[in-house]
């Protein structure tokens, strides 16, 4: 290459390592010449003299049902190819597991860095990490306040806090919230700052700032029989007219139990579900989508800035807080008149009758993912005043898709 181009070795080390270095004009003619060699650098022996092995590291979490972290993985994944890194997966029961098993990642695999994942209070992997002088980042804040790493997090309290001003515009007044907690509460769940109390504070904000009733929230653990017995418990004591979840498996859970007694969830009672998981989709849920690819992205770069930096250009720790997107689907809907029953009494059922459905063939709303109807107003429009079990109702804002759902 160097020979073809007519510079030096050296230079054309530099374009592939640090093109900072070389004028614009030589790296293009260096390149050019890459390109016509079909030259591609040997990664071994360039970690004999970088010491670097290319290779970042994420535990693997063990929950298969974990949609959320499948998503951030492939999108972490392409992320650190743009940069050609790999990505290293390991498995660890817990907190203690994973920071044994950082010895043997560090010697046997030398690898350069570590993505971490399901930080919370009291989170000592970060600070050993630190402490050996090994670069890490974490999707997930650091709940009790270090802030001696970059991290990317997910303001999920904005999330839920837009789900629910979405569902007060829309009429409802008695709004609930479904509370997921793992199977065995963790150390920390006393504690006043974690992912589940961090989700519930947007409701209760959206709530107060309204001037609506603050139900008490129901909790239950993160599975979907749970959370139906949970959503049983809800409706008979709280009587709802919406219904806001921490996930979207609690959130499918609540409408197993809701369509069981025969209501019709977005007509009868709202659903609101978090992370935009595929089957949203299919059911017609609304959820909070995380930006997870942009997540990633954020993760892989400010890890590798760190591990390609030197003690006089290393970056302090970058902190981003992303905001979320709430997103409308045939399960949340404006409040509905209950002149006749109440919400929650079982429909009757028979051949001409309205049956129990997800929601997604009721009027306005098209069947499919691919057919979500354009209903999107340009702004706040007001409704009917007295429609609803309230009176006047709140002003509604529509947030529809047209055509194919943004990918």
């Amino acid at each position: 290459v160097a020979a073809q181009s007519g510079v030096s070795k050296q230079t054309v080390s530099n374009v592939l390592n640090s093109p900072h270095l070389v004028a614009a004009e030589t790296a293009l003619k260096v390149r050019e010449a890459i390109d016509a060699l079909g030259y591609r650098p040997h990664r071994a022996a360039q970690q004999l003299r970088t010491r670097r092995s290319r290779v970042l590291a994420l535990r693997a979490e063990q929950e298969l049902s974990n949609k959320v972290f499948d998503r951030f993985l492939h999108a972490l994944t392409e992320a650190a190819a743009a940069r050609e890194y790999r990505i290293m997966l390991y498995v660890a029961a817990d907190d203690d597991a994973e920071i044994a098993a950082y010895d043997e990642l560090l010697d046997r695999w030398d690898i350069d860095g570590i993505v971490l994942t399901a930080t919370h209070p009291g989170d000592q992997r970060t600070a050993y990490l630190a402490r050996a002088g090994v670069p890490c980042v974490t999707f997930g804040r650091p709940w009790d306040g270090s802030g001696h790493h970059p991290w990317v997090d997910v303001d999920g309290a904005a999330g839920t806090r837009a789900a629910t001003e979405e569902l007060i515009a829309d009429g409802h007044r008695r709004i609930a919230y479904l509370n997921s907690e793992p199977h065995t509460a963790p150390p920390w769940s006393d504690l006043p700052f974690s992912l589940s109390r961090d989700r519930r504070s947007g409701w209760e904000k959206a709530l107060k700032q309204a001037g609506v009733p603050i139900l008490e929230p129901v909790t239950c653990d993160s599975d979907i029989a749970a959370a139906r017995l949970a959503t049983h418990q809800l409706l008979d004591e709280l009587e709802p007219t919406a219904m806001v979840c921490d996930s979207d498996t609690v959130a499918l859970g609540a409408l197993v139990e809701i369509t069981g007694r025969g209501l019709r969830p977005g007509i009868d009672i709202a659903v609101v579900g978090f992370d935009n998981s595929e089957i949203c989709e299919v059911l017609g849920l609304s959820s909070v989508a995380q930006p997870l690819v942009e997540a990633a992205h954020h993760c892989v770069r400010m890890l590798v800035d760190v591990i390609e930096s030197t003690e006089t250009t290393r970056p302090a720790g970058e902190q981003i807080l992303l905001p979320p997107t709430f997103v409308r689907r045939a399960t949340s809907g404006p409040q509905q008149s209950q002149a006749n029953s109440g919400p929650h009494q079982s429909r009757a059922h028979g051949p001409h009758q309205s049956r129990a459905t997800s929601g997604l063939d009721q009027p306005g709303v098209a069947n499919g993912p691919h057919q979500l109807r354009a209903a999107a107003a340009a702004g706040p429009r007001a409704s009917t005043a007295g429609s609803g079990k309230y009176g006047a109702e709140a002003p509604v804002r529509l947030i529809q898709w047209s055509g194919r759902p943004p990918g």
